[in-house]
Protein backbone atom coordinates (compact mmCIF):
# COMPACT_ATOMS: atom_id res chain seq x y z
CA UNK A 1 0.00 0.00 0.00
CA UNK A 2 1.47 3.30 -1.15
CA UNK A 3 0.40 6.89 -1.79
CA UNK A 4 1.31 8.85 -4.93
CA UNK A 5 0.74 12.60 -4.94
CA UNK A 6 -0.43 13.72 -8.39
CA UNK A 7 -1.07 17.30 -7.32
CA UNK A 8 -0.27 19.22 -4.14
CA UNK A 9 -1.35 22.80 -4.82
CA UNK A 10 -4.42 24.65 -3.58
CA UNK A 11 -6.79 26.58 -5.82
CA UNK A 12 -4.81 26.88 -9.04
CA UNK A 13 -1.87 25.02 -10.58
CA UNK A 14 1.59 26.53 -10.81
CA UNK A 15 4.62 25.61 -12.88
CA UNK A 16 5.89 23.62 -9.91
CA UNK A 17 2.72 21.95 -8.63
CA UNK A 18 -0.58 20.69 -10.00
CA UNK A 19 -3.92 20.89 -8.18
CA UNK A 20 -5.21 18.18 -5.89
CA UNK A 21 -5.17 14.47 -6.75
CA UNK A 22 -3.92 11.58 -4.63
CA UNK A 23 -3.57 7.94 -5.69
CA UNK A 24 -3.74 5.10 -3.18
CA UNK A 25 -1.73 2.32 -4.79
CA UNK A 26 -3.10 -1.13 -3.87
CA UNK A 27 -1.13 -3.21 -6.34
CA UNK A 28 -0.33 -6.06 -3.95
CA UNK A 29 -3.69 -5.97 -2.19
CA UNK A 30 -6.08 -5.51 -5.16
CA UNK A 31 -3.97 -5.13 -8.33
CA UNK A 32 -5.52 -1.70 -8.71
CA UNK A 33 -5.36 1.86 -7.43
CA UNK A 34 -7.90 4.30 -6.00
CA UNK A 35 -7.95 8.01 -6.73
CA UNK A 36 -8.86 10.72 -4.23
CA UNK A 37 -9.89 13.93 -5.97
CA UNK A 38 -9.16 14.71 -9.59
CA UNK A 39 -8.08 18.28 -10.23
CA UNK A 40 -7.45 19.61 -13.71
CA UNK A 41 -4.68 17.76 -15.61
CA UNK A 42 -4.70 14.74 -13.29
CA UNK A 43 -4.59 12.43 -16.30
CA UNK A 44 -1.42 14.20 -17.47
CA UNK A 45 0.14 13.56 -14.05
CA UNK A 46 -0.84 9.90 -14.28
CA UNK A 47 0.96 9.67 -17.62
CA UNK A 48 4.10 10.91 -15.85
CA UNK A 49 3.78 8.22 -13.17
CA UNK A 50 3.84 4.42 -13.17
CA UNK A 51 0.05 4.32 -12.81
CA UNK A 52 -2.23 3.04 -15.57
CA UNK A 53 -5.83 4.20 -15.96
CA UNK A 54 -6.80 0.64 -16.86
CA UNK A 55 -5.98 -0.28 -13.23
CA UNK A 56 -8.11 2.50 -11.72
CA UNK A 57 -10.87 0.88 -9.64
CA UNK A 58 -12.45 3.69 -7.55
CA UNK A 59 -12.48 7.49 -7.37
CA UNK A 60 -13.40 9.36 -4.20
CA UNK A 61 -14.22 13.06 -4.54
CA UNK A 62 -14.00 15.12 -1.35
CA UNK A 63 -16.00 18.13 -2.59
CA UNK A 64 -17.17 19.86 -5.72
CA UNK A 65 -14.72 22.76 -5.93
CA UNK A 66 -13.01 22.88 -9.32
CA UNK A 67 -9.46 22.29 -8.10
CA UNK A 68 -10.62 18.89 -6.83
CA UNK A 69 -12.96 18.02 -9.69
CA UNK A 70 -12.25 19.58 -13.08
CA UNK A 71 -9.95 16.77 -14.20
CA UNK A 72 -12.69 14.14 -13.98
CA UNK A 73 -14.39 14.44 -17.40
CA UNK A 74 -11.17 14.13 -19.38
CA UNK A 75 -9.88 11.29 -17.26
CA UNK A 76 -13.12 9.32 -17.52
CA UNK A 77 -13.20 9.78 -21.29
CA UNK A 78 -9.55 8.79 -21.70
CA UNK A 79 -9.77 5.65 -19.58
CA UNK A 80 -11.31 3.59 -22.40
CA UNK A 81 -8.56 4.67 -24.79
CA UNK A 82 -5.97 3.41 -22.32
CA UNK A 83 -7.44 -0.07 -22.05
CA UNK A 84 -9.84 0.53 -19.18
CA UNK A 85 -12.73 -1.91 -19.57
CA UNK A 86 -13.41 -2.95 -15.98
CA UNK A 87 -16.18 -1.20 -13.99
CA UNK A 88 -15.28 2.06 -12.25
CA UNK A 89 -17.08 3.44 -9.19
CA UNK A 90 -17.14 7.14 -8.41
CA UNK A 91 -18.02 8.33 -4.88
CA UNK A 92 -18.74 11.88 -3.80
CA UNK A 93 -21.18 14.46 -2.46
CA UNK A 94 -24.65 15.08 -3.79
CA UNK A 95 -24.39 16.92 -7.12
CA UNK A 96 -21.54 14.79 -8.47
CA UNK A 97 -23.82 12.69 -10.67
CA UNK A 98 -25.44 15.78 -12.17
CA UNK A 99 -22.01 17.23 -12.96
CA UNK A 100 -20.75 14.06 -14.66
CA UNK A 101 -23.99 13.34 -16.52
CA UNK A 102 -24.17 16.91 -17.84
CA UNK A 103 -20.55 17.16 -19.01
CA UNK A 104 -20.42 13.72 -20.59
CA UNK A 105 -23.78 14.19 -22.31
CA UNK A 106 -23.06 17.65 -23.73
CA UNK A 107 -19.61 16.59 -24.94
CA UNK A 108 -21.03 13.33 -26.35
CA UNK A 109 -18.23 11.44 -24.62
CA UNK A 110 -18.35 7.65 -24.78
CA UNK A 111 -17.08 5.27 -22.15
CA UNK A 112 -16.54 1.63 -23.01
CA UNK A 113 -16.88 0.53 -19.39
CA UNK A 114 -19.50 0.57 -16.66
CA UNK A 115 -19.42 3.77 -14.57
CA UNK A 116 -21.23 3.69 -11.24
CA UNK A 117 -21.75 6.96 -9.35
CA UNK A 118 -22.46 6.77 -5.62
CA UNK A 119 -23.49 10.02 -3.93
CA UNK A 120 -23.20 9.98 -0.15
CA UNK A 121 -23.52 12.09 2.98
CA UNK A 122 -21.00 10.22 5.10
CA UNK A 123 -20.91 6.94 6.99
CA UNK A 124 -19.62 3.62 5.68
CA UNK A 125 -19.63 4.04 1.90
CA UNK A 126 -17.76 0.89 0.86
CA UNK A 127 -16.83 -2.42 2.48
CA UNK A 128 -15.66 -5.81 1.28
CA UNK A 129 -13.47 -8.61 2.63
CA UNK A 130 -10.32 -6.49 2.35
CA UNK A 131 -11.21 -2.87 3.05
CA UNK A 132 -13.71 -0.51 4.64
CA UNK A 133 -14.08 3.15 3.65
CA UNK A 134 -15.79 5.58 6.00
CA UNK A 135 -16.53 9.25 5.45
CA UNK A 136 -17.37 12.27 7.61
CA UNK A 137 -18.49 15.79 6.76
CA UNK A 138 -15.75 18.34 7.39
CA UNK A 139 -15.99 22.13 7.80
CA UNK A 140 -15.63 23.97 4.49
CA UNK A 141 -17.51 26.52 2.38
CA UNK A 142 -19.39 23.71 0.67
CA UNK A 143 -19.91 20.12 1.76
CA UNK A 144 -16.44 18.59 1.98
CA UNK A 145 -15.73 15.06 3.14
CA UNK A 146 -12.77 13.20 4.53
CA UNK A 147 -12.18 9.49 3.97
CA UNK A 148 -10.84 6.83 6.35
CA UNK A 149 -9.59 3.71 4.57
CA UNK A 150 -9.19 0.69 6.85
CA UNK A 151 -7.40 -2.40 5.65
CA UNK A 152 -8.85 -5.45 7.36
CA UNK A 153 -6.68 -7.84 9.34
CA UNK A 154 -4.93 -10.39 7.15
CA UNK A 155 -3.96 -13.98 8.05
CA UNK A 156 -0.46 -14.54 9.33
CA UNK A 157 2.22 -16.41 7.40
CA UNK A 158 1.99 -20.18 7.04
CA UNK A 159 4.43 -22.35 8.99
CA UNK A 160 5.95 -24.04 5.96
CA UNK A 161 8.15 -26.40 7.97
CA UNK A 162 5.16 -27.70 9.92
CA UNK A 163 3.13 -28.17 6.76
CA UNK A 164 6.00 -30.08 5.17
CA UNK A 165 6.20 -32.33 8.22
CA UNK A 166 2.59 -33.30 7.54
CA UNK A 167 3.44 -34.00 3.90
CA UNK A 168 1.51 -30.99 2.63
CA UNK A 169 3.07 -29.38 -0.41
CA UNK A 170 2.33 -25.91 -1.86
CA UNK A 171 -1.02 -25.85 -3.60
CA UNK A 172 -4.76 -25.36 -3.01
CA UNK A 173 -4.51 -26.56 0.60
CA UNK A 174 -2.45 -23.49 1.48
CA UNK A 175 -5.23 -21.27 0.23
CA UNK A 176 -7.86 -23.13 2.23
CA UNK A 177 -5.88 -22.75 5.43
CA UNK A 178 -5.39 -19.03 4.78
CA UNK A 179 -9.15 -18.68 4.27
CA UNK A 180 -9.73 -20.23 7.69
CA UNK A 181 -10.70 -23.71 6.53
CA UNK A 182 -9.56 -26.85 8.40
CA UNK A 183 -7.92 -29.72 6.50
CA UNK A 184 -8.62 -33.44 6.98
CA UNK A 185 -5.22 -35.17 6.93
CA UNK A 186 -6.86 -38.54 6.25
CA UNK A 187 -5.58 -40.32 9.36
CA UNK A 188 -8.25 -39.11 11.72
CA UNK A 189 -6.40 -35.86 12.37
CA UNK A 190 -7.69 -32.41 11.49
CA UNK A 191 -5.27 -29.59 10.77
CA UNK A 192 -6.74 -26.28 11.86
CA UNK A 193 -5.66 -22.89 10.48
CA UNK A 194 -4.56 -21.70 13.91
CA UNK A 195 -2.14 -24.65 14.07
CA UNK A 196 -0.12 -23.42 11.08
CA UNK A 197 -0.75 -19.67 10.80
CA UNK A 198 1.39 -17.07 12.51
CA UNK A 199 0.15 -13.88 14.16
CA UNK A 200 -2.40 -12.09 11.98
CA UNK A 201 -1.14 -8.99 10.17
CA UNK A 202 -2.75 -5.85 11.51
CA UNK A 203 -4.53 -3.82 8.87
CA UNK A 204 -3.35 -0.31 8.06
CA UNK A 205 -5.41 2.86 8.29
CA UNK A 206 -5.08 5.78 5.88
CA UNK A 207 -6.98 9.03 6.36
CA UNK A 208 -7.28 11.47 3.45
CA UNK A 209 -9.05 14.72 4.23
CA UNK A 210 -10.74 17.19 1.95
CA UNK A 211 -10.48 20.92 2.51
CA UNK A 212 -11.39 21.81 6.08
CA UNK A 213 -11.01 24.02 9.07
CA UNK A 214 -10.22 22.26 12.37
CA UNK A 215 -13.34 20.36 13.43
CA UNK A 216 -14.34 17.22 15.43
CA UNK A 217 -14.70 15.10 12.27
CA UNK A 218 -10.97 15.34 11.66
CA UNK A 219 -10.34 13.44 14.90
CA UNK A 220 -13.02 10.84 14.11
CA UNK A 221 -11.42 10.08 10.77
CA UNK A 222 -7.78 10.31 11.82
CA UNK A 223 -7.82 8.43 15.16
CA UNK A 224 -4.90 5.94 15.27
CA UNK A 225 -4.26 6.27 11.53
CA UNK A 226 -0.97 4.96 10.20
CA UNK A 227 -0.92 7.83 7.69
CA UNK A 228 -2.86 11.10 7.72
CA UNK A 229 -2.98 13.34 4.64
CA UNK A 230 -4.02 16.80 5.83
CA UNK A 231 -4.24 20.12 4.02
CA UNK A 232 -1.80 22.84 5.10
CA UNK A 233 -2.85 25.75 2.94
CA UNK A 234 -1.16 28.45 5.05
CA UNK A 235 1.43 29.11 7.71
CA UNK A 236 -0.06 29.81 11.13
CA UNK A 237 0.71 33.52 10.86
CA UNK A 238 -2.25 33.51 8.45
CA UNK A 239 -4.58 31.61 10.77
CA UNK A 240 -7.31 34.26 10.47
CA UNK A 241 -7.20 34.01 6.68
CA UNK A 242 -7.27 30.24 6.92
CA UNK A 243 -10.36 30.41 9.12
CA UNK A 244 -12.13 32.88 6.84
CA UNK A 245 -11.50 30.66 3.79
CA UNK A 246 -12.31 27.41 5.64
CA UNK A 247 -8.78 26.03 5.47
CA UNK A 248 -6.11 24.87 7.90
CA UNK A 249 -2.57 25.89 8.74
CA UNK A 250 0.42 23.56 8.98
CA UNK A 251 0.36 23.98 12.76
CA UNK A 252 -3.31 23.01 12.94
CA UNK A 253 -2.64 19.91 10.86
CA UNK A 254 0.15 18.92 13.26
CA UNK A 255 -2.09 19.42 16.30
CA UNK A 256 -4.74 17.23 14.68
CA UNK A 257 -2.16 14.48 14.06
CA UNK A 258 -0.86 14.65 17.62
CA UNK A 259 -4.30 14.65 19.23
CA UNK A 260 -5.43 11.75 17.05
CA UNK A 261 -2.41 9.52 17.81
CA UNK A 262 -1.46 9.35 14.15
CA UNK A 263 1.78 7.60 13.18
CA UNK A 264 2.76 9.79 10.21
CA UNK A 265 1.46 13.10 8.86
CA UNK A 266 1.78 14.28 5.26
CA UNK A 267 1.04 17.91 4.45
CA UNK A 268 -0.46 18.92 1.10
CA UNK A 269 -2.77 21.50 -0.59
CA UNK A 270 -0.30 24.37 -0.36
CA UNK A 271 -1.20 27.93 -1.23
CA UNK A 272 0.48 29.14 -4.43
CA UNK A 273 2.07 31.93 -2.38
CA UNK A 274 4.62 29.29 -1.27
CA UNK A 275 6.41 28.89 -4.56
CA UNK A 276 9.52 26.82 -3.92
CA UNK A 277 10.89 24.12 -1.63
CA UNK A 278 12.57 26.66 0.64
CA UNK A 279 9.24 28.34 1.37
CA UNK A 280 7.49 25.00 1.81
CA UNK A 281 10.16 23.93 4.28
CA UNK A 282 8.93 26.69 6.60
CA UNK A 283 5.53 24.97 6.62
CA UNK A 284 7.23 21.69 7.43
CA UNK A 285 9.27 23.23 10.24
CA UNK A 286 6.12 24.71 11.76
CA UNK A 287 4.37 21.33 11.79
CA UNK A 288 7.38 19.38 13.05
CA UNK A 289 7.61 21.61 16.12
CA UNK A 290 4.40 19.91 17.26
CA UNK A 291 4.46 16.60 15.39
CA UNK A 292 7.99 15.53 14.39
CA UNK A 293 6.97 12.66 12.09
CA UNK A 294 5.67 15.02 9.40
CA UNK A 295 6.68 15.26 5.77
CA UNK A 296 5.72 17.37 2.78
CA UNK A 297 3.86 15.88 -0.15
CA UNK A 298 5.85 16.30 -3.35
CA UNK A 299 4.65 16.03 -6.92
CA UNK A 300 4.72 12.39 -8.10
CA UNK A 301 6.36 11.26 -4.86
CA UNK A 302 5.52 7.79 -3.55
CA UNK A 303 5.07 7.19 0.18
CA UNK A 304 4.77 3.71 1.63
CA UNK A 305 2.06 3.20 4.23
CA UNK A 306 3.88 1.30 6.95
CA UNK A 307 2.25 -0.81 9.62
CA UNK A 308 2.50 0.75 13.07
Amino acid sequence: MEITFLGTNAGVPTLQRNVTAIALRLFEERRSFWLFDCGEATQHQILRSSLKLSKLEKIFITHLHGDHLFGLPGLLASRSNQGGISPLTLYGPVGLKQFIDTVMSLSQSRMEYELNIVEHDGGVIFEDDGFKVESELLEHRIDSYGYRITEKERPGSLNLALLESHGIKPGPVYGKLKRGESIDLGDGKILKPEDVLGTPKKGRIVTILGDTRPCPSVHLLAKDADLLVHEATFLHDMVDTAHDYYHSTALQAAVAAKNSDVTELVLTHFSSRYKDLEQLTVLLDEAQEVFPNTRLAEELSIIEVRRS
